[in-house]
């Protein structure tokens, strides 16, 4: 009784605290594609090439892993939980973003690949052990179709 309605309070500030982040990442993605258009057009008035493309490509893997933030939130508002599948996807982005990064600037050692490697392997390999646990609880609850 009393701590069903505690649960209801709990429940409704977690709602409204993820909403308000899921806010802030929609405002950050729109103003983040913002500065890319700007950023775009600079590129067209450079005369060089190679040394802006570098941002560009920062830019939009950096928008991308807040996209998949911001599926994890949208997904919450669904089930009412954190599904560690979309978590992972944007851990994922962010790792070969960062790979790219160091491969394009050519700062790259075989140590740090290698380390990338493994870190992208372990994070794939919880992505499909998670998603295996997913589709057992819903086997388990009966709302496959």
């Amino acid at each position: 009784m009393f701590s069903d309605r505690i649960k209801v309070y709990y429940d409704k500030a977690i709602d409204a605290v993820f909403g308000l982040i899921l806010l802030f990442i929609s405002i950050a993605v729109a103003i983040g594609a913002l500065k890319l258009f700007f950023t775009t057009w600079d590129l067209v008035r450079a005369a060089g090439v190679t040394g802006s493309y570098i941002h560009i490509i920062t830019d939009v893997l950096t928008l991308y892993v807040m996209i998949e933030l911001s599926k994890s939130l949208v997904e919450y508002f669904r089930s009412h939980r954190l599904r560690l599948t979309f978590i992972l996807d944007a851990a994922i982005v962010f790792v070969v973003r960062e790979v790219l990064i160091t491969l394009f600037k050519h700062e790259v050692k075989a140590e740090l690949i290698y380390a990338f490697s493994v870190f992208l392997l372990v994070l794939g390999a919880i992505r499909v052990a998670a998603i295996m646990v997913y589709q057992r609880e819903k086997r388990i609850s009966g709302e496959e179709h």
